[in-house]
């Protein structure tokens, strides 16, 4: 090939990039793309679960096509399984927990998060049916997916805040995957399980109670993320940014056009309880995946500090080692992003459960965080506001339209000190009044559960 004619390749090369980098809704749709050589690579998803919509939508819409891309999307059932295919070379990129692909970089894979798709913890605690407070898990076994998982960092998260020894007063067992430890549940082999959707409301409507619901505490962690390895990216940073638009397509498909992502969970979900649907649909996909998908570094040091407890180099370790946020970025600051959403069609929900969806903060530059609770021993200055508020009873804002206090209250989803302080005194700050009144069977006032009965004081 002569130099020329490379010249030329590459001129036509940049003007379809620009056409398509600079329309992504335009005329150039997923739909009618043009015909061209695609380029074949495997992706990865870790579960069977709500978190994983986004890639499901992604591929089932067309957009990796659009974009040049034939994908052959793979479920490998464990996050640590999965980070080893990648850092094999097995896959492309991966849907993947943040903890696999941390510790498959501390052991030296070159795997990096370039995408940060849920940034909160998503689980739910549910128990046997007769177990309704903390301190009953004592002696009892309770259930994770694999060790070193995100559900299991949620539960050992989980047993700390209620003042539990995971390695002295309970047993937890490795299950496999999230509908196993369901069917665990089911069998009395264990006696609590995180679950999380569409699992954790089949547990609700088989009557298992809900101990807690983690996404009360808004706190940042790196739940479910996008990732690749940084050979991929320096070889080929073209196919990873059409990877990327493709991707934050799919999310903006998948907000703005409620009946048919329904119709794909259904498939990939392979369900067709409409509970199910609506719930996984509202919980994850407009509440938590954000429109612009960055990672959370302060969710990767959160992730840093509970393996320091056994890895002395996750204690060394800065989060910016395992994340590029450079694709991201660059679709923003392009406009790319914003061009999604301008003209953005209405997407029917069910009121009862309806609110608007939660775009996750940047980290540069980034607003202010609401307080985050810190995953150690320690009595933080203010319990936080829940970063993304689940429904609850409705409850005005001023004292004064509320029931004479003092009163008795029964945690429901959603709340937190700073909640109820704000519900019944009109001040958030005045969550200590609470705290002081309930001093006697709250350990932590970062960690209420559900069903726990308060004393709202007047």
């Amino acid at each position: 090939m002569n130099q020329q004619t490379r010249r030329s390749i590459a001129r036509w090369s940049t003007i379809v990039s620009l056409v398509i980098f600079l329309c992504p809704g335009g005329a150039l749709t997923a739909e009618n793309a043009p015909a061209r050589p695609l380029e074949k690579l495997n992706v990865a998803f870790s579960s069977i679960s709500g978190n994983m919509a986004p890639l499901w939508v992604t591929q089932e819409r067309g957009f990796f096509r659009k974009y040049g891309l034939e994908v052959q999307a793979i479920l490998i059932e464990s996050g640590t399984t999965t980070a080893q295919a990648l850092a094999a070379g097995d896959i492309s990129f991966a849907q993947v927990a943040g903890p696999a692909i941390i510790q498959s970089n501390l052991r030296g894979a070159d795997a990096v998060m370039i995408a940060g798709v849920v940034n909160t913890l998503t689980f739910q605690l549910y128990t046997e049916k007769n177990l309704s407070r903390p301190e009953q898990f004592k002696g009892k076994s309770v259930g994770v997916t694999r060790y070193g998982s995100a559900t299991d960092f949620a539960m050992r998260y989980a047993l700390d805040k209620y003042g539990l020894d995971a390695a002295k007063d309970v047993t937890i067992l490795e299950i496999g995957n999230v509908p196993n430890l369901l069917t665990a549940l089911e069998a009395g082999k264990i006696q609590g399980a995180m679950l999380s959707a569409p699992t954790s409301l089949r547990a609700k409507k088989q009557g298992f109670p809900m101990l807690a619901d983690l996404q009360m505490l808004g706190l940042e962690y790196q739940h479910t993320s996008i990732a690749t390895s940084r050979a991929l990216i320096k070889s080929k940073p073209d196919l990873v940014r059409n990877f990327m638009r493709a991707y934050i397509e799919g999310i903006h498909f998948a907000k703005n056009n409620r009946k048919e992502t329904l119709a794909i969970l259904t498939k990939y979900l392979r369900t067709d309880d409409r509970d199910i649907l609506d719930d996984t649909y509202e919980s994850i996909i407009l509440r938590l995946v954000p429109e612009k998908p960055y990672p959370t570094q302060r969710g990767i040091q959160i992730i840093l500090r509970e393996l320091g407890l056994k890895d002395p180099s996750a204690r060394t370790a800065r989060p910016e080692q395992f994340v590029d946020m450079s694709f991201v970025k660059e679709l923003e600051s392009s406009g790319f992003i914003d061009r999604l959403y301008k003209s953005r069609p209405v997407v029917a929900a069910r009121e009862e459960t309806r609110t608007a969806p939660v775009v996750a903060a940047r980290e540069e530059p980034r607003p202010a965080p609401a307080p985050v609770p810190v995953p150690v021993k320690e009595k933080p200055a203010q319990p936080p506001v829940a970063a993304t508020p689940r429904a609850a009873p409705a409850a005005p804002t001023s004292p004064q339209a509320q029931p004479e206090l003092p009163r008795e209250y029964t945690v429901v989803a959603g709340d937190t000190l700073s909640h109820l302080a704000a519900r019944y005194y009109g001040d958030q700050f005045k969550w200590v009044k609470i705290y002081e009144a309930n001093k006697a069977t709250m350990k932590n006032p970062n960690f209420i559960f559900i069903g726990q009965k308060l004393i709202i004081p007047s």
